[in-house]
């Protein structure tokens, strides 16, 4: 039974930062590739970035140079750094797990199997 606790979430400025967690257990972290996602009200949810069981990374273009993945296999935690943050930037944040990557864009919500409940990230102006 694979479980997934997300944290790191809150309500920032714009222009701040956050740094997001995701601990997983129950399946063997280091063999599946790792995704961020997000979904703000009345939109899809996107992929935002994803990093291999190597370390390759990916990132939408619309957070490339502010937002950091990795992964700390010992650990069995996903991180995402997040600054210089927008409004934009505001929504409900996922982490998953998967068995597909690519680092030539950014991760599909299909190609992962197991994810986190979320944490909100509010960007205020």
């Amino acid at each position: 039974h694979v479980q997934v606790v997300e944290s790191g979430g809150g309500v920032v400025q714009a222009g701040g930062s956050l740094r997001l967690s995701c601990t997983f257990s129950g399946l063997t972290f280091a063999d599946y590739a790792m995704g961020w996602f997000r979904h703000a009200p009345g939109k899809e949810r996107e992929g935002v970035s994803c990093i291999s069981w190597s370390g390759d990374t990916c990132y939408a273009d619309s957070v490339k140079g502010r937002f950091t993945i990795s992964r700390d296999n010992g650990k069995n935690t996903l991180y995402l750094q997040m600054n210089s943050l927008k409004p934009e930037d505001t929504a409900m944040y996922y982490c998953a797990a998967g068995i597909y990557f690519n680092a030539y864009r950014a991760p599909r919500r299909d190609e992962y199997n197991y994810w986190g409940q979320g944490t909100q990230v509010t960007v205020s102006s």
